[in-house]
């Protein structure tokens, strides 16, 4: 454990439970002052931000070109603020962890934690962040335990088992082993491994908290209900995946009370996280999100982004402005119970590479993954996946519920697929014992066809 860290990330959480009286007018002052700060740092630090603000530093955040993150990548060498830093080096350090072993929460050279994305979305992302910004990543995640009411301290730590990816160069990973301390004794488990064996791992350590991806919560939630699994949490989160309304209430018949969904990224760290009404508040106070429509302009609360633009505002060694994620989400425009002044997000729709284009009458479709919720949720007794292909759709049913089969999915599946203007698309479906995950672990709902470029 660094204890240098962990007194950095105690000190931050301290802080920031203050920031929870806040009010509207204090956040966006906050806000103000923050992004100031950090768009001198881009300026003063990054030849990549001078150039891409190029007669716009004074201008409004609002008026600034969005990045990508294949521009981010493209430029890494002159994005960062820090001469010494190269992406090759850091890409070479990740490598290193991942065929040779090590410990990912070990600073690189002392200074530097890192994370990759799996490139899911079509390109792989590398991250940096220094000690100062590590410890707000990490105070960013505890957060979340906070708002849900879960408490830590040196009289009751916090058991924390965390169902997900155990690859070196995931976030999550990191994120583990610089937790680990007496506090939040943690146990890490592979997503990928046999269930058989992450049953009896958790009723061995009894975790207060369990936390993993939606994909992998819900099949324990069913081993829950059957009686192989007995654990108490405190807590259940949900993060990385789009947590439907049907896995939700699953997770709550096993566990007898309502998931926490958790919205983060590697990128940016916790975004936003449910209090305990259930209601998910954004971090404004770390970072400023714009739901934008396929031009880029802003949507009013209550309507759905086609793409999130995002400031992570105490990024320094990487700075994010207005960084383009793929996430569909909207805002809701109402207050909450708890009393916190943070915006709420009311719901986050998952990507736009989740989105089919199917062939219809009049040209193709967009086909939405909430047209295979409605249908195939209560199918796969472990969850589903669509998988598109040449010749069509592949449904992946993780066990079969009871009452339910094969031919009935594909039925309700095509019988969807045709109210929705879908022609001349073949529907298979596959009983089968485990989801196809990325290399991160995770379990995408659907996976669109790759085309060759």
């Amino acid at each position: 454990m660094d204890l240098r860290l962990m007194a950095r990330v105690l000190f931050l959480r301290a802080a920031w439970r203050r920031r929870d009286h806040w009010d509207a007018a204090r956040i966006a002052a906050h806000q103000e002052h923050a992004l100031r700060d950090l768009r001198r740092a881009a300026y003063a630090g990054s030849e990549f931000y001078r150039r891409h603000h190029a007669g716009l530093h004074e201008a409004p955040l609002d008026q600034l070109p969005s990045v990508t993150k294949a521009e981010l990548m493209d430029h890494f060498d002159e994005a960062v603020t820090t001469p010494d830093l190269r992406l090759v080096d850091l890409e070479n350090h990740l490598r290193a962890l991942t065929e040779r072993g090590g410990d990912p929460g070990v600073p690189w050279k002392g200074r530097w934690w890192a994370a990759a994305t799996a490139g899911t979305t079509g390109w792989r992302g590398t991250f940096v962040w220094n000690r100062s910004e590590w410890a707000t990543v990490l105070a960013s995640y505890a957060r979340a335990n906070d708002w849900a009411g879960i408490s830590a301290g040196l009289t009751r730590p916090l058991k924390m088992g965390l169902v997900s990816s155990l690859v070196p160069t995931h976030q999550s990973a990191v994120v583990g082993v610089s937790l680990r301390s007496g506090i939040v004794p943690t146990l890490r488990l592979d997503v990928t491994a046999p269930m058989e064996e992450t049953v009896a791992a958790l009723d061995r350590f009894q975790p207060r908290i369990l936390v993993g991806y939606a994909s992998a919560l819900k099949p324990l939630a069913a081993e829950q209900r059957a009686g192989r699994l007995h654990i108490s949490p405190q807590g259940v989160m949900s993060a990385s995946e789009v947590l439907s309304p049907h896995t939700a209430a699953e997770l709550e018949a096993a566990w007898g009370s309502a998931p926490f969904d958790v919205y983060a990224a590697t990128e940016t760290a916790g975004i936003a996280s449910p209090c305990t009404y259930r209601n998910r508040h954004v971090y404004e106070d770390l970072l400023i999100i714009e739901p934008v429509d396929q031009a880029g302009k802003p949507v009013p609360a209550g309507t759905t982004g086609a793409r999130l633009l995002v400031t992570v505002l105490f990024s320094r060694t990487l700075p994010l402005i207005r960084y383009e994620m793929s996430d569909t989400v909207r805002l809701d425009g109402r207050g909450c119970p708890c009393g916190r002044p943070f915006a709420l997000l009311e719901g986050i729709e998952g990507r736009i590479e989740d989105i089919l284009q199917l062939p219809g009458k009049q040209g193709p479709v967009s086909v939405h993954p909430i047209v295979f919720h409605h249908v195939l949720d209560e199918a796969g007794s472990a969850g589903w996946q669509v998988i598109q292909e040449p010749a069509g759709l592949q449904v992946l049913l993780a066990g079969l519920a009871p009452g339910a089969s094969a031919e009935g999915a594909r039925a309700a599946v095509a019988g969807a697929l045709n109210e929705a203007g879908v022609v001349g698309t073949r529907v298979d479906v596959h009983v089968v014992e485990h989801l196809e995950r990325t290399a991160l672990g995770k379990a995408p709902f659907v996976r669109a066809l790759v085309r060759p470029q």
